[in-house]
């Protein structure tokens, strides 16, 4: 594929030919275009050859079909596809700079977006996939990396809460990526776009990107804590609003699978090292900027103060506690997360 318009004759006998277009900036998973037609602009996105080109393309339109059925809009309309090219036409969208109070629009949109799929669209996109054993391990690794005593209670707790994570399925719609840059405030509302990594599961899985720090962005913010709460009411609010019903899974087991993670998302094909911290054996963890340990120390303290309730993940709290005063101990330039988005 190259980079000119992908606009060809199935495309231009439904929609008529383009009279012009812009190539605008994307992700190098994709070429993207603001095209003038006789009836108004619209957006037309490409995706490049690549292994899994055509499951992220296919990702992409069976969610934005599903998010469709919402009764109030979420994503922009999907108006053509060609296949064979794997473009997509879409309603295009003006993008208003949003205020400081943002998240509370998000994550009422957020939540319709969820509560667009149930039960009946089990196998319509793939399953939400969550920590699993070998993420515990990695995580356990990296706090012996920091010579942190482990509790011996404290494996047991992860394992279990890998396992919870596991069993609480459901059949939300997941972006799979609802950082900010995919989120357009329009006018009317909250609207997501690119959805190539989207899935079905439990909606606290990304209603903790507004604590845990949006965990598959390059960005990571931290909105203050009364703010928070109002975004969560929201999110409640308006899946309640929806369904009738109260959302599947916990936040707190939602943050903490977050940390286990790491930036496995993010980091994955950039990982970098520093000092004997090279050796962990792990999978996900990065080192290499002070955005990446600084990222991980909002998320050491987050999951430190959630699980600080002497429950189940009581052994948790103090190993994130005490993990987050040694990372703060050995770089002690590192400052707190921004509270603005970018």
């Amino acid at each position: 594929m190259g980079s000119r318009l992908p606009f060809g004759d199935a495309l231009r006998a439904g929609l008529g030919a383009p009279r012009s277009s812009r190539r605008l900036d994307s992700s190098p998973r994709s070429r993207v275009w603001r095209v003038v037609l006789r009836d108004g602009t619209v957006v037309v996105k490409q995706f490049v050859d690549g292994p899994d080109a055509d499951e992220r393309f296919a990702c992409e339109v069976a969610a934005l079909r599903l998010a469709a059925r919402g009764a109030t809009a979420v994503v922009p309309a999907l108006l053509a596809v060609d296949p064979g090219q794997r473009v997509l036409v879409l309603e295009h969208l003006d993008h208003r700079p949003p205020g400081d109070d943002w998240i509370v629009d998000y994550a009422g949109a957020l939540a319709r977006l969820h509560a667009t799929t149930g039960p009946a669209d089990a196998g319509a996109l793939p399953p939400w996939q969550g920590p699993n054993r070998a993420d515990v391990d990695s995580f356990l690794a990296l706090a012996e990396a920091l010579t942190v005593p482990v509790a011996p209670r404290v494996a047991g707790e992860l394992h279990d809460l890998v396992g919870r994570l596991d069993r609480v399925g459901g059949h939300a719609l997941l972006h799979g990526d609802p950082c900010p840059g995919n989120d357009l405030h329009t006018g009317a509302g909250v609207r997501f776009i690119d959805f190539e990594q989207a899935s079905l599961g439990s909606g606290m899985t990304e209603l903790a990107y507004l604590r845990i720090g949006f965990p598959t962005c390059w960005c990571v913010t931290s909105a203050p804590e009364p703010l928070l709460e109002r975004a969560e009411r929201a999110y409640h609010h308006a899946w309640r609003a929806a369904t009738g019903s109260a959302p599947q899974g916990d936040l707190t087991d939602a943050c903490a699978g977050w940390l286990l993670r790491g930036d496995a998302p993010v980091e994955r094909a950039r990982r970098r090292s520093v000092d004997h911290l090279a050796e962990i054996p792990r999978r996900d963890w990065t080192w290499g900027t002070a955005t990446a340990r600084q990222r991980l120390v909002h998320r050491l303290g987050v999951v430190s103060a959630m699980t600080a309730d002497g429950t189940a993940l009581a052994g948790v709290s103090g190993l994130t506690a005490a993990m987050r005063r040694r990372m703060l101990a050995r770089w002690p330039d590192l400052r707190p997360v921004p509270t603005r988005r970018p």
